[in-house]
C-alpha cells in the first residue's frame, strides 16, 4: 500500500492542496513508468519459456523489442502530459512541487531508482536543457534503496555443512523449476560437488558459518541460463556462476562452474548482450552482484541486466562526481584519427567521448543518420563479447576551462554544427560514450613476442566471432580494434558494419593476362557489398610480423569458402554457441 507522506506534512499538504495539478502530473509520469516496467517484466519473464523451448529466434526478437520499450513509454507519457495539461511553458514552482509529489508516490515502491530515471527522461523531453537542475529532476537520488527486498528476498541460502553438499546441490538445481529433462542429473551433481569441494572444505570451515547463496532467478542470454551465486564462509564472500546449456536433443546439463573473479567479470562485460533477469527489486539484485563483482560499478551492473537507462543515470552521476574531484583537461584521444568520429577523452576517467563529424572525407559515402543507425544496431544485436556497448547522450555540458585549447579547436572545426558555448560551458548536442581501450595498433607496438602471438590469435578470433553472429565489421584495420583490461580484443568502429547475410563473398577471378595481374586497379568488376577474403591480409600489411602470425593461426580468413560457409549457416538459421568463459572451464573439456 502506498502512503502519501507529503500530504501528511503541513508544509507539503499546503502545496498539494494549492496545486493539485502537481500530484496529477506526478501520478501520470509514475503510471507511465509502471506501464513500462510491467511490459519489461513480462518479456523478461518469458525468457524462461524461450529457453525451455529453444526458441532462439524469439530470443533475438525479444532482446531487440525490450530495448525499445523505454523510449516508447517515455514518448507516450510526454504525449499524455501534453494532451492533459497546459505545459507549453516551464512553471518552475509547479515542477518543484511535481518532483516532491513524485518522491512521495515512490514511498515503498520497489523500483524507486528506475522510476526516478524515468521521471528525468520525461522531463528532459518536455523542456530545454537549461531547466535540467537538481530542483526539477533527480540529478542526485531522492530515495534510498537499502533493504528494499525485505518482503521478497533476492537470494536463497543453503547450508551444506548441515544438509550435505550433494543434497544442497540437488535442492539448488531443482529450485528454478525448469521444464526440461536433465541429460544426466547425478553426473552434474558429482561434477559440481567435486568443483566446489576445495572451497567448502578449506579452513576455517569447522562451524556452521558456511552458506551457499543463490539469486532466486536465472540469468538468460543467448542459448544459456546462468545460476549466479556466492559462498559465504566465515564472513568471506566468493562468487560463482553455473551455466546451464541444452544438448542437441533438448536436454539440459551443467556446463561449468566459473569462480575466478576475472572470468566472472567477463561474463558481465560491457561487450555482451544484456541478460534477461526477472526481478521486481532490481536494486537488491545489483547489491548481490556487486558483492561478487567489486570491479564493476552499479552503472555497469544495471546495464548488464537490461536497465541501460538506469546505467546511464548512474554513469552520469559518477561522471559529475569525477569532474568535481579532478582537475585534468579533456584532450584529443590518442591514436589514428577516424574519418567519421571526433574522439576525445579525460585522462583520469576511463572512457572516450565520440562525436559524429559534420562532414566525412572520401571515400566515406554515409550520412549522420546512417552512423546513428549503426550504433543502434550494435546496441540491439548480440555483441558476443566482441563489440563495445555505448552510452548515447544529448546536450552534454562540459566546463570549458577543462577543455584543452587543441581539443576545442578540433571540435569547432569537426563538429561545429553540433556544439555551442553557453557561458562557461561547452554544450555538445549529441555524443556517444564508450569504455576506453588501447587501440590494437598501438598495443601491438608495445607487445613482446609471446603477447604478440596471443593478440593476433585474439584478433582473428574477434573477426570469426563477429561474422558467426551475423556482423560483417567492414573496416578491419587494426586501429579499429581495442584491447581491454582482460587482454581481450574488441571492435569499436561501427560506421561500416552490416549483416553478414547481406555480404556477397567472392573469390578473386584469375587474371587473364600478365598486365591484369600487375595492374594496380582490379581487373574484375566489384559491386557494392562484395568482399574478397584473399585481400584480408591487406588489413595488416603494415605489420609484417602480424601478417606472418595471422597466416599461421587464421589462414582460413583468406579463404572464400570459409566465409561462404558462415553465410550459408546463417541463412539456415544456425545460431552459433557463445561461451563467455574459457573452454577449459567446461566440464566436458576437462573430462576429455
Amino acid at each position: 500500500m502506498q502512503i502519501d507522506l507529503l500530504s501528511a506534512h503541513p508544509f507539503f499538504s499546503s502545496l498539494v492542496n494549492s496545486r493539485p495539478q502537481s500530484l496529477q502530473i506526478a501520478q501520470t509520469i509514475l503510471d507511465g513508468f509502471d506501464h513500462h516496467f510491467s511490459l519489461f517484466s513480462d518479456i523478461t519473464r518469458d525468457a524462461k519459456q524461450r529457453f525451455e523451448t529453444a526458441d532462439w529466434e524469439g530470443d533475438n526478437h525479444a532482446r531487440v523489442e525490450r530495448i525499445a520499450y523505454y523510449d516508447a513509454r517515455v514518448r507516450e507519457s510526454v504525449e499524455i502530459l501534453h494532451n492533459d495539461f497546459d505545459l507549453e511553458f516551464h512553471d518552475q514552482k509547479l515542477w518543484q512541487q511535481v518532483k516532491l509529489q513524485y518522491m512521495g508516490l515512490l514511498y515503498e515502491h520497489k523500483q524507486p531508482e528506475l522510476a526516478e530515471s524515468f521521471y528525468n527522461s520525461v522531463f528532459c523531453q518536455l523542456f530545454e536543457r537549461r531547466y535540467y537542475k537538481n530542483s526539477h529532476i533527480f540529478v542526485r537520488p531522492g530515495l534510498s534503496t537499502d533493504v528494499s527486498d525485505m518482503d521478497s528476498p533476492a537470494y536463497r541460502s543453503y547450508y551444506p555443512n548441515t544438509d550435505g553438499i550433494e543434497k544442497t546441490l540437488h535442492s539448488l538445481l531443482t529450485s528454478f523449476n525448469l521444464d526440461i529433462e536433465w541429460e544426466n542429473f547425478d553426473r552434474d551433481i558429482g561434477r559440481l560437488s567435486d568443483a566446489l569441494a576445495p572451497v567448502l572444505i578449506s579452513p576455517p570451515l569447522g562451524s556452521e558459518t558456511c552458506q551457499i547463496q543463490i539469486i532466486t532467478t536465472l540469468f538468460f542470454r543467448n542459448k544459456a541460463a546462468y545460476i549466479v551465486g556466492r559462498t559465504r564462509i566465515a564472513g568471506i564472500i566468493s562468487g560463482f556462476v553455473i551455466p546451464l546449456l541444452r544438448t542437441d536433443d533438448g536436454k539440459i546439463y551443467v556446463d561449468a562452474l566459473i569462480r575466478e573473479t576475472q572470468a566472472l567479470a567477463i561474463i558481465f562485460s560491457f561487450t555482451r548482450a544484456y541478460f534477461m533477469v526477472d526481478t521486481q527489486v532490481p536494486s537488491a539484485l545489483i547489491d548481490f552482484l556487486q558483492s561478487i563483482l567489486p570491479s564493476k560499478t552499479k552503472s555497469d551492473l544495471y546495464t548488464s541486466i537490461g536497465f541501460q537507462k538506469q546505467g546511464k543515470t548512474l554513469f552520469y552521476r559518477d561522471f559529475l562526481h569525477h569532474l568535481t574531484h579532478s582537475s585534468d583537461q579533456f584532450i584529443v584521444a590518442p591514436g589514428i584519427e577516424g574519418m567519421v568520429m571526433s574522439v576525445f577523452t579525460l585522462p583520469s576517467f576511463p572512457y572516450v567521448f565520440k562525436v559524429i563529424k559534420d562532414k566525412f572525407a572520401p571515400p566515406k559515402k554515409i550520412t549522420r543518420q546512417i552512423v546513428k543507425d549503426k550504433y543502434l544496431y550494435v546496441k540491439t544485436h548480440d555483441r558476443v563479447g566482441r563489440m563495445a556497448d555505448t552510452l548515447e547522450f544529448s546536450h552534454v555540458a562540459f566546463p570549458i576551462d577543462r577543455v584543452s585549447p587543441e581539443l576545442l579547436d578540433k571540435l569547432q572545426h569537426d563538429v561545429a554544427t553540433g556544439l555551442s558555448i553557453e557561458g562557461d560551458q561547452l554544450i555538445i548536442r549529441h555524443l556517444y560514450i564508450e569504455r576506453r581501450m588501447v587501440p590494437l595498433n598501438i598495443y601491438l607496438g608495445r607487445a613482446q613476442e609471446g603477447a604478440l602471438e596471443h593478440l593476433v590469435r585474439e584478433y582473428g578470433n574477434t573477426i570469426k566471432d563477429l561474422i558467426k553472429a551475423n556482423i560483417f565489421p567492414g573496416d578491419m584495420l587494426l586501429k579499429n580494434f581495442g584491447v581491454t583490461r582482460q587482454n581481450r580484443i574488441v571492435f569499436y568502429d561501427y560506421d561500416e558494419i552490416m549483416p553478414m547475410k547481406e555480404i556477397r563473398v567472392r573469390a578473386i577471378p584469375p587474371a587473364r593476362t600478365p598486365e591484369q595481374e600487375m595492374a594496380t586497379e582490379p581487373w574484375y568488376r566489384v559491386e557494392e557489398n562484395d568482399f574478397f577474403p584473399e585481400q584480408f591480409e591487406h588489413f595488416v600489411m603494415s605489420y609484417p610480423k602480424v601478417r606472418e602470425l595471422l597466416l599461421k593461426h587464421h589462414a582460413d580468413l583468406l579463404d572464400p569458402k570459409y566465409w561462404q560457409g558462415i553465410v550459408q549457416s546463417l541463412e539456415l538459421g544456425v545460431r552459433a554457441d557463445v561461451f563467455p568463459y574459457s573452454r577449459k572451464n567446461r566440464f566436458s573439456e576437462r573430462s576429455v
